[in-house]
């Protein structure tokens, strides 16, 4: 499968496997308040193209409102997000997807009285250049993202009848189908056993390698630390610490305030 990438020129740029890559997404100074509660405070970090970035941090941290920002469900209160060098705070969760930034939730959230393949089709449909898209691309796209995951052989099956791994892949699958250049998992591993949790992690690898970015929330470390190029780590809202894993594992605040003495390093 392949997803086709706008190239621009930046100053920003690392390297993810052996490979430059330009700043994606940044993030600067977002803030987020619910009455007397902040939830996100001052935040700022950036994704680099073809990278796996992970978010972790306890419950409350501030994960999954920062997730809701950059996808448009929350406005920030204060703060910039910028997507291939274009301003889009406060844009809507329609328009985010547009731009070609998509989000997964932790419970899977399929259409149960439909087949897995219109399910798919809805994500085809509601992406990128949907006016010139006829059922029939949208059909032809589906299958394709079914075969990539392995799930074209239940394409005929309604979504409430899949096991939990089922559900997830076709959570990922209307995901893809918007054809994503960043696309945000919330918790995919949640719930699976320890065979299902690699399967999985494999399959985050192979969506990369097809040509997505991916901001990763989990808190099986397990697989957050084996799949993830970088990892940031927010705290009551604020992000305490960014780093590669084995960075992040030997960081004391990290420690302290999640990980527990289990990750310390002599």
């Amino acid at each position: 499968m392949v997803y086709e990438k706008n190239k621009r020129p930046t100053s920003k740029l690392v390297v993810i496997c052996g490979a430059i890559s330009m700043a994606l997404l940044e993030v600067r100074n977002l803030t987020k308040k619910f009455g007397g509660l902040t939830a996100v405070n001052n935040v700022s970090f950036d994704v680099y193209e073809s990278e796996i970035l992970g978010l972790i941090g306890p419950n409350g941290a501030g994960k999954t409102t920062t997730y809701n920002m950059i996808a448009g469900v929350y406005k920030p209160d204060s703060g910039v997000i910028k997507f291939k060098g274009e301003d889009i705070t406060g844009l809507k969760p329609h328009q985010i997807c547009r731009k070609r930034i998509c989000r997964t939730f932790q419970i899977p959230s399929p259409f149960n009285n439909m087949s897995v393949l219109r399910n798919v089709m809805v994500g085809a449909l509601y992406g990128k250049h949907i006016k010139s898209k006829s059922m029939e691309d949208a059909k032809r796209e589906a299958i394709e993202i079914l075969q990539f995951l392995d799930l074209a052989k239940k394409k005929d099956v309604f979504a409430k009848n899949l096991t939990v791994i089922d559900r997830k892949r076709l959570e990922l699958a209307k995901s893809l189908a918007t054809k994503p250049e960043l696309l945000l998992l919330d918790e995919v591993v949640a719930g699976l056993n320890p065979v299902e949790t690699e399967g999985c992690m494999e399959l985050l690898k192979k969506i990369r390698e097809a040509g997505t970015t991916l901001i990763v929330v989990e808190h099986v470390m397990k697989a957050i630390m084996g799949i993830s190029h970088r990892i940031v780590v927010l705290h009551h809202g604020e992000k305490i610490a960014e780093g590669t894993p084995k960075e992040i594992v030997s960081d004391k605040k990290v420690i302290e305030a999640y990980l527990g003495e289990e990750y310390l390093v002599a």
